[in-house]
């Protein structure tokens, strides 16, 4: 039987143990990131936490609608063992009883019911000669003609203004500044990772890097455009994953752009499919007001 606990009702030693022991661990499902990426969020459990899914939502008119927050790719549902029945109680609950803007299950999750599904490329433990062998061939040139480049590690308070000056993808500028205090966050838990080519001490890109235990996912990549003959990010993602890819994983975290997908796809890194359930604004608010 699925159940909905609001946040203040969760045990979260119960829930901690679910997400670290479950088969889809998730950097984003822990209590802390959800805490700072969320303004509110709440979860969906069956039996005695054997299995969970934190739902991610805003308040609009007093409704609750749900919405991935910004920086999180996917959530979804945890347990121990995959199994698509429950998930698919999940699925059904979930639908009948919320209004739905915006979510991404994990690529773990399997439904008997169709849905739309998103990319993200992933490259597991490799060693890295072997790894190699898969990036395309195009790749491999750029990596090689870009080795006049220099690779170091960055402060994010060293480099902070080339970020804001460089960084796409964000539209509004309070979007910008939340980026800024979740980098911040990362830092004070010792899980940003930020990683930089030079050209003659001059910056030319840098790559935002989440880093755990067992991964690292890519959170940006960032490139000054007047060094783009250079080959910088394709230097440094072939950096990263020489140095580190034989014991950690690498997450590229997706792509909807065509040239990013096949950007990550060259690095010799596996299609991972993860299903959403996404619905246009309008749609949601008239469907609010109908009922």
């Amino acid at each position: 039987m699925i159940r909905r606990i609001q946040y203040k009702d969760i045990n979260f030693s119960q829930y901690e143990k679910c997400i670290g022991n479950s088969v889809q661990k998730n950097f984003y499902a822990k209590k802390e990131v959800l805490d700072q990426l969320s303004n509110s969020w709440e979860i969906l459990v069956h039996g005695d936490y054997d299995s969970i899914m934190p739902i991610p939502f805003r308040k609009k008119y007093s409704f609750k609608i749900v919405i991935m927050p910004l920086f999180c790719q996917q959530l979804g549902i945890f347990g121990a063992e995959k199994n698509p029945d429950i998930e698919q109680q999940f699925l059904n609950y979930f639908r009948r009883n919320y209004r739905i803007l915006y979510y991404a299950f994990n690529y773990h999750n399997a439904f008997k019911t169709s849905l739309v599904c998103k990319k993200n490329y992933f490259i597991p433990n490799i060693d890295y000669n072997l790894l190699r062998k898969r990036y395309f061939k195009g790749r491999k040139s750029t990596v090689k003609v870009a080795q006049h480049l220099q690779y170091k590690e960055i402060r994010l308070q060293d480099e902070i203004s080339f970020i804001r000056t460089h960084f796409k993808g964000l539209q509004k500028e309070s979007d910008l500044e939340k980026f800024f205090e979740y980098l911040a966050f990362l830092e004070k838990e010792k899980q940003l990772k930020i990683v930089g080519s030079y050209l003659e001490n001059q910056l030319t890109n840098a790559a935002i890097l989440v880093e755990n235990r067992d991964s690292l996912a890519l959170l940006g990549l960032i490139n000054d455009e007047k060094y783009r003959q250079d080959n910088g990010a394709s230097f440094l993602i072939d950096r990263i994953l020489k140095e580190n890819i034989h014991v950690k994983s690498f997450d590229f975290m997706g792509s909807i752009i065509r040239g990013i997908e096949v950007f990550f796809k060259s690095f010799g890194a596996d299609l991972q499919e993860y299903a959403v359930i996404e619905n246009r604004k309008i749609d949601l608010i008239k469907n609010i007001f109908r009922k």
